[in-house]
């Protein structure tokens, strides 16, 4: 039997910094305003860089890493909800820049679950079809989509890329996972609302920013996503001791604190990095644990066990368990 396994991970972010106190020049904020709320100091935000560009510079890392060939993968699965468009699809143009002409590719829009979701996809591909070598790559650019004059929401975002590359293992890594939707209660976190429009429509909503009950959100991450947590754990029989670090979707601070207090977990074990990033939606779990993995936090030896867990728009929410 063949497994999957995660075998290198990348991640590149746009040159351009912008700082709380940047964003105070433009509205009604402040340092101590967004930091004392979020933890978030600054974020990276694009001059030029589409969310294919910077996908695909966190592709051609991967190759470099693992020193192959792009013809050598499969499949590439992109996480986004900023695509550069529907059509080609932003892992198509991701598949066109590297000249991976055998690689099938596809977007999975699942907000800032979408990197756990897509991960839980390609494992799936690898374990059970032909499949040898794929990448997995969650990539925004939300700057596009923000009401710069909102500080409520603008404040929150930055854009980014992270990936990994998953190969075939006779040695199983994917432990255990758990996934969800609640679309009844999506309208607390939406974007990109677009109208009918044609000669044969009566004219419908339309608005393309970003809208966020940050209330609601944070209940929804503090109450249903540690739960599913805490169930993951119980129904797999994996103690949380045994889970060396929780890499979750790096929205607040305060969020991390509160559900690692909720769950028991000592608060050393919930790596943080939006103090320098802010909210990368799908972005944001492998840019994380590209970082662990670069500071030697994370081996990527098989020694460790992480759980890696994103929420957001949706409403979704997901959990994986990984031997790494």
């Amino acid at each position: 039997m063949t497994f999957a396994k995660i075998t290198q991970a990348a991640h590149f972010v746009p040159e351009q910094v912008v700082s709380n106190d940047d964003l105070a020049k433009i509205m009604d904020t402040s340092d101590e305003w967004i930091a004392s709320r979020t933890g978030i100091r600054r974020r990276h935000i694009s001059k030029s860089e589409t969310t294919s560009e910077l996908a695909t510079r966190v592709a051609e890392k991967l190759l470099q890493q693992a020193d192959i060939k792009a013809a050598e993968l499969d499949f590439i699965v992109i996480a986004t909800i900023t695509p550069d468009s529907l059509m080609p699809s932003t892992a198509a143009r991701v598949q066109a820049n590297i000249g991976a002409e055998n690689a099938f590719a596809f977007d999975v829009a699942a907000a800032c679950s979408g990197f756990v979701f897509a991960l839980s996809a390609a494992q799936k591909l690898l374990e059970g079809g032909s499949y040898q070598k794929g990448l997995v790559i969650g990539a925004e650019t939300l700057s596009k989509t923000l009401d710069w004059s909102d500080r409520r929401t603008a404040v929150l975002f930055g854009d980014g890329a992270g990936g990994v590359l998953l190969e075939r293992s006779a040695e199983k890594s994917f432990l255990a996972e758990s996934l969800h939707s609640d679309g009844k209660r999506g309208k607390s976190l939406s974007s990109g609302v677009a109208a009918l429009e044609s000669p044969f429509s009566e004219k419908g909503e339309d608005d393309k920013f970003l809208k966020m009950d940050g209330r609601a959100i944070f209940d929804f991450a503090i109450r249903d996503v540690a739960q599913s947590i805490v169930s993951l754990l119980a129904e797999s029989d994996i103690p949380a001791e045994s889970i060396d670090y929780f890499l979750l979707h790096q929205a607040n601070n305060r969020i991390l604190d509160k559900m690692a207090k909720k769950m028991g977990i000592e608060r050393e074990k919930f790596p943080a990095n939006m103090m320098e990033y802010g909210n990368t939606s799908a972005a944001s779990i492998p840019i994380l644990l590209s970082e662990c993995i670069q500071d030697n936090i994370i081996k990527l030896d098989g020694s460790q066990t992480i759980l890696l867990a994103g929420f957001g728009g949706g409403l979704t929410w997901g959990s994986l368990i990984v031997k790494i």
